[in-house]
């Protein structure tokens, strides 16, 4: 598979990252420890888990301890206080069975509320420092569904990766609450690694019912998820997270396996198709 630079860390990643929000909904150990072996079989090196990930972390904690030295290892905190921050982080490496994260996110940092307090006194940017001088983590990364957050976020502080959503049916309907794009400019001055997610989002359900395990409509024809993520990664960023969707995990890491750049012609006329979809983003 292939694998490029995240940015300042300097690490060659994956195309597709292991999501650890695949255990967010019920899963068996064996069928969970299934797809986490063909993923790692399968040349993924990136992993990314949150504590709110259901017990992802408790099912990749034998994974973690096993490959340690082969992957790269993203976790994230939803905690906006240094003393909540700090607790989590700490329960997080000893359920994962690790000493240390290359990478520590603040959590879907969404609202200008949340990152006042994540960056004022107090705030969880200073355990983040603290643990880095500690050795606990290696990274800072910030991940939210808000462009124009994380364009805040960047100038209060400087973030090694931001993790954003990049994806087709976004870059059709662009308007500040979704346009990824002057991110992806920024991270490239700022040499900022590029984790993108939701590539196979194709918008809100349309209705209450839940088809698949998430908590948005996805594609989920071979071909749809083929295209959805040869998009997202013919644009500037290092690697797409998996869906939580197990099925469709799978898929993306087939497509990553044989990825080919999606010339801007085929881009074009994926965008036109996406005119007639409604984007998951802004939320109304």
């Amino acid at each position: 598979m292939e694998r490029r630079v995240l940015g300042k860390t300097k690490h060659r990643s994956s195309i597709v990252t292991l999501g650890g929000a695949v255990f967010i909904y019920p899963v068996e150990q064996e069928k969970g420890d299934a797809f986490v072996k063909h993923a790692l079989d399968s040349g993924v090196n990136h992993i990314d888990v949150a504590p709110t990930y259901g017990d992802a972390e408790v099912k990749l904690g034998k994974w973690v301890k096993e490959y340690r030295d082969d992957i790269f290892l993203g976790c994230k905190t939803g905690k906006r206080t240094k003393k909540e921050a700090e607790e989590e982080l700490r329960r997080s490496l000893e359920r994962l069975h690790t000493d240390y994260f290359d990478l520590y996110q603040f959590h879907a940092l969404d609202t200008p509320g949340d990152l006042a307090t994540v960056v004022g006194e107090a705030g969880a940017l200073q355990a983040f420092k603290e643990a880095k001088e500690e050795g606990l983590i290696n990274h800072i990364g910030i991940t939210s569904h808000n462009p124009v957050n994380i364009l805040k976020a960047f100038e209060l502080h400087d973030f090694d990766t931001v993790l954003l959503p990049v994806n087709y049916v976004l870059h059709a309907h662009p308007e500040p609450q979704n346009d990824y794009e002057p991110i992806l400019e920024k991270a490239k001055e700022r040499n900022i690694g590029v984790i993108a997610m939701k590539s196979i989002a194709k918008g809100p359900y349309p209705t209450e019912e839940r088809t698949r395990n998430t908590w948005y409509q996805p594609f989920t024809a071979h071909t749809e998820i083929e295209e959805a993520l040869r998009f997202t990664l013919s644009q500037p960023v290092t690697t797409a997270a998996t869906s939580s969707d197990m099925e469709i995990a799978r898929m993306q890491i087939e497509v990553a396996e044989n990825f080919s750049p999606m010339e801007l012609m085929e881009q074009q006329e994926l965008l036109m198709k996406a005119l007639d979809y409604k984007p998951l983003f802004p939320r109304s």
